[in-house]
């Protein structure tokens, strides 16, 4: 007997055909319906999966079943004379027919009904589209002086090699960034289509630029080939294109090379004023040292794997402790560390040393002064006036650095200058609308100015594009905005799940006027098990009532949380009056004026609100 009638006798052919018919139709009308109830793209695409998965099993089960009056019985027990194969087929094609009768009405629904009305939607928004860009056009327009700078793409046969990529990317648009009248996208707004399946004008388009750099990277054993080409957007046009393969010690002359092609290639078209030829100064000769360096920025940008950032910095700096890039890279990475409850090391004191030794190496680095300006203002003596020269100082040798901004108005807020904060923090979203840390900080400022509802709506837009960190501050925004369960997972991931008495953090907060003394010796014995600094802690320590407890610590980056609007009751007790004085504030204040939530009394004295 051939194996295909015995596949029809078995009725395994009617099964596959019943199967795809009944299939495909379900998979239809999940793919038009689940839109419509706006479902998650991902569950037409587990329908489809499910399907898909059943197919081989529906197969083998008709091939090893068979239906019969007793029941369903493996094929092999059951007698040949007493198959009764040939009515369940017919029941199959009756399945069949009623499966394509409501298959074609589906069809036709689709077509002559539910077609007409997308395609007007299509059309509505397609047309608001237009009038919208038309409009924004019309305001600013697209700067024809512009460019982005994709990620290249990673073509070496290890997928691991992908930071090289990444890094050489970032090193261009480095260079083009200091090239004066081109504005360049940033590196958060360039990388955020990484992987995206967008064509090159609908990038530019996202991006504002008019033109793109893209290529890709090879790189093999100390051998590199790069190909590089430079895109017009609104025509599509390759306005140029190289290949270059060279060893890896000439890595930075391919940077030159590559940035100065791109320029000429611009100069007439855009008139750009560059007084002569590019220069890229070779960072190090030490290659391993500079592979380190790439490896150890991708993780500090990214913010995952602190620790093993430091150890590639510290490592690339081992290697060539004359590489100035990679001293600023550690000494970045070592100021933010306390911020993450990473205290295992006096990280502010080796961040100082690491940007002084950047800057005497080269004292046209811009992070390194940032760097010194966050330590000066973050343990004792606070030196707010020096800090504040520092972010001057990276400013003038950097106005497009996003970084910079970002932290000169976390030392605003803690302060209390929020309006300059804020300034900073929307200038650093000018330069890069991407930046997560910036829209993190941004989303705490609002709480601090009384705005929860837009703090919190900020904050979960940046919890969903992917961006983490601390977030004590939202403690007691959730906790007063109904939801305990958000308060008690931050305040849970914050204290770094180790036992710390986050019910009684919550219940203070929801119940200020409660007898503290209980959760307040809970809270002594955590910090004393943990040996928690107390300035990591001081929206925790507010909390509780344990005002005393706050003193000048190593990091102040939360210390911005005495201004929270649920704390005036701390701000009216004499220990916000020598905590702030302790931090020496009340000395910066009177030299360039109070916040507005603050003002003077007599020579000696303050009060806030």
């Amino acid at each position: 007997m051939s194996i295909f009638r015995e596949l029809k006798r078995r009725n395994v052919i009617k099964v596959a055909i019943a199967y795809a018919v009944v299939a495909w139709l379900l998979i239809e009308v999940t793919a038009t319906v689940f839109p419509i109830l706006k479902l998650p793209d991902w569950s037409v695409t587990l329908v489809t999966a499910f399907m898909l998965i059943g197919f081989p099993v529906a197969l083998i089960f008709a091939w090893a079943f068979e239906i019969t009056p007793e029941g369903i019985k493996r094929e092999k027990d059951v007698d040949r004379n007493q198959s009764i194969t040939h009515i369940t087929g017919r029941k199959f094609d009756y399945i069949i027919i009623a499966a394509l009768i409501l298959a074609l009405g589906f069809f036709t629904f689709d077509k002559f009904v539910l077609d007409p009305s997308r395609d007007a939607e299509l059309v509505q928004v397609t047309t608001d589209a237009v009038i919208e860009q038309v409009t924004e056009s019309g305001k600013s327009g697209t700067a024809d002086k512009s460019i982005a700078v994709l990620p290249f793409v990673n073509m070496s046969s290890d997928p691991e090699q992908e930071y090289f990529s990444d890094g050489i990317s970032e090193e261009l648009l480095n260079v083009l960034v200091h090239v004066d009248d081109l504005r360049v996208a940033s590196r958060t707004s360039s990388f955020a289509f990484k992987g995206e399946n967008k064509n090159l004008a609908e990038i530019a388009d996202i991006l504002k630029v008019s033109y793109l750099l893209e290529g890709s990277v090879r790189k093999a054993g100390n051998r590199v080939r790069i190909t590089a080409q430079l895109i017009e957007a609104a025509s599509d046009q390759h306005l140029w294109s190289e290949i270059y393969d060279r060893d890896l010690t000439d890595i930075f002359a391919v940077q030159e090379e590559i940035a100065n092609a791109i320029v000429a290639a611009l100069r007439g078209s855009l008139e750009l004023e560059v007084a002569s030829e590019i220069s890229v100064l070779a960072a190090t000769t030490n290659m391993s040292a500079y592979d380190s360096y790439l490896k150890g920025r991708e993780l500090f940008i990214a913010r995952t794997d602190l620790e093993k950032s430091v150890a590639l910095f510290e490592q690339a700096v081992a290697l060539d402790p004359r590489f100035a890039r990679a001293w600023e890279g550690l000494a970045a990475i070592y100021v933010i560390m306390p911020g993450w409850v990473i205290m295992d090391r006096d990280y502010l004191e080796l961040a100082l040393e690491a940007a002084q030794t950047a800057l005497a190496l080269d004292d046209g680095l811009s992070l390194a002064y940032s760097v010194i300006g966050l330590v000066l203002s973050g343990r004792l003596p606070y030196r707010w006036q020096d800090a504040f020269e520092n972010f001057r100082l990276a400013a003038a040798n950097s106005s497009k650095n996003a970084t910079n901004l970002l932290w000169r108005a976390i030392s605003y807020m803690q302060l209390g200058y929020f309006e300059l904060a804020m300034a900073d923090l929307e200038q650093c979203l000018s330069i890069d609308p991407q930046y997560g840390n910036c829209h993190r900080w941004k989303a705490m400022l609002h709480l601090l100015r009384g705005e929860r509802d837009k703090g919190i709506a900020l904050l979960s837009r940046t919890l969903e594009s992917g961006v983490s960190g601390p977030q004590p501050l939202f403690v007691s925004a959730f906790t007063l905005s109904g939801n305990r369960a958000a308060a008690l997972l931050l305040a849970d991931r914050f204290t770094g799940r180790t036992g710390a008495p986050i019910k009684d953090w919550v219940n203070l907060i929801e119940n200020p006027d409660l007898d503290r003394r209980e959760a307040l010796a809970a809270f002594d014995r955590w910090v004393e098990r943990e040996k928690r600094g107390m300035a990591t802690i001081v929206p925790m320590a507010i909390a509780f009532g344990a005002y005393d407890r706050i003193t000048p610590g190593k990091n102040l980056n939360y210390f911005s949380s005495i201004w929270l609007p649920e704390f005036a009751k701390f701000r009216q007790s004499p220990h916000f009056k020598r905590a702030v004085s302790e931090f020496d504030m009340p000395a910066f204040w009177r030299s360039h004026g109070f916040p507005p939530q603050c003002r003077p009394i007599g020579d000696d004295d303050f009060e806030c609100d």
